[in-house]
């Protein structure tokens, strides 16, 4: 293991922080801190992730799209940040393809994702 690499799972594991095994096309729940004064509060924010940047590493960070109010809105969060309370797979989607953009041009029917009964979490991941 070269020295960023352990440097980076030390941080990892610093933080304490369990990520769930998720990609592109699963549909997740993410409790997002937000300050309103001087008061705190958690609120999801739920839909399907389009898309995860720089791997499992700290730097890492995915893209969730959701429809609000007949509007698509899409997030990006750091898989390490400190304001993401939980992370929380609500379906597994049964996908080709790495990134979804394509999903941003999608209305309706043809912006569903077939969901994945077959899943199976990989050796050494968490359930």
């Amino acid at each position: 293991m070269d020295l960023i690499a352990q440097l980076e799972a030390e941080q990892i594991a610093e933080l304490g922080k369990t990520i769930p095994d998720f990609k592109a096309g699963d549909t997740v729940r993410v409790g997002y801190k937000v300050t309103e004064g001087t008061r705190t509060r958690v609120q999801n924010y739920e839909g399907v992730c389009i898309a995860r940047k720089n791997g499992k590493g700290i730097a890492g960070s995915f893209t969730v799209r959701k429809i609000s109010f007949g509007e698509g809105v899409e997030r990006v969060f750091p898989l390490y940040s400190t304001n993401i309370e939980s992370i929380e797979v609500v379906r597994r989607g049964r996908v080709r393809r790495a990134k979804m953009y394509y999903l941003r041009s999608r209305r309706g029917k043809s912006a569903r994702i077939a969901e994945d009964t077959t899943y199976k979490p990989k050796s050494g991941a968490e359930a």
